[in-house]
């Protein structure tokens, strides 16, 4: 398997792998998988093994599976065993074959990375860069994608300081600045862009402008923070509201001179077809 069919089918882009959209987020097939890897000539016989065998250990694979509709050779659809891609990650280190092993060492690898990056996070950021320059990324934006994500992080440890826990809680003040800054909140922003699925970032699909007023809005956001000291979940949703809403005021003004909305349609799989790369609009 070469290095370019491995990244294929670490990310499951393979032709051959039948794949659906299930709560947001793609999930794929498991006997497609298993014959990708396996060359078996009854990839169904051979999952039913696979399950089988691990189950003796104490392992429930089908655990990790949704029955889902799929198109077959007929061209009808039939209920099929698939996986979202972190249960598919679990299955293939149950396959024993050799295709599978280079992924199995390929899943060693990054996990030793992600070990190596909690003990020096500036590893993490220089492989983050990287990834954003294999897929295409411009560097200026990538600098700036960069400073957002630090930014972003001492605005959540801010909010931690303050009592902020929860996931939920999380997503409200961060909608809070998103919606002063931009007048829209992050999820109508993804639908602007056409961006339907869990898994796709909102912000890996910005332009230029909307990185620097988001980061307006989430640093102001931290700076009030810190000087107010705001102890409860109201106080600190107030303060997201007023950070937010400086950022609102420098992009209408922006907007006012530029004779145009900075708040884009535009998304990075746009960009990939059109070959567009620094253009806001």
């Amino acid at each position: 398997m070469t290095a370019k069919e491995l990244v294929k089918l670490a990310v499951f882009e393979g032709k051959q792998i039948r794949k659906t959209i299930h709560n947001g987020e793609w999930w794929f097939s498991v006997v497609d998988v298993v014959s990708v890897l396996t060359d078996s000539a009854d990839a169904k016989d051979y999952w039913y093994r696979i399950k089988k065998r691990e189950k003796l250990s104490g392992v429930e694979l089908s655990t990790l599976c949704r029955q889902l509709k799929l198109p077959a050779a007929d061209g009808k659809k039939y209920a099929t065993d698939c996986a979202s891609t972190e249960g598919m990650f679990r299955i293939i280190q149950s396959i024993p074959s050799p295709k599978a092993e280079p992924f199995k060492r390929w899943l060693a690898q990054v996990g030793y990375e992600r070990i190596q990056e909690i003990e020096n996070p500036e590893l993490a950021q220089q492989r983050m860069k990287e990834l954003y320059e294999q897929k295409g990324y411009p560097k200026d934006w990538i600098d700036k994608r960069l400073r957002g994500i630090a930014i972003r992080q001492n605005l959540t440890d801010e909010w931690q300081e303050r009592g902020i826990s929860s996931e939920r809680d999380f997503s409200i003040l961060t909608a809070e600045i998103a919606k002063a800054t931009f007048g829209i909140t992050p999820s109508e922003h993804k639908e602007l862009k056409g961006l339907t699925r869990k898994s796709e970032n909102l912000r890996d699909h910005m332009t230029d402008f909307e990185l620097i007023f988001t980061m307006l809005g989430e640093k102001v956001t931290t700076e009030i923070s810190q000087t107010e000291k705001p102890d409860t979940f109201e106080k600190n949703k107030n303060v997201a509201k007023r950070g937010g809403r400086v950022a609102g005021k420098a992009r209408i003004d922006t907007e006012k001179e530029l004779g145009r909305s900075v708040v884009s349609k535009q998304n990075y799989l746009q960009k990939k077809i059109t070959g567009s790369s620094k253009n806001d609009q």
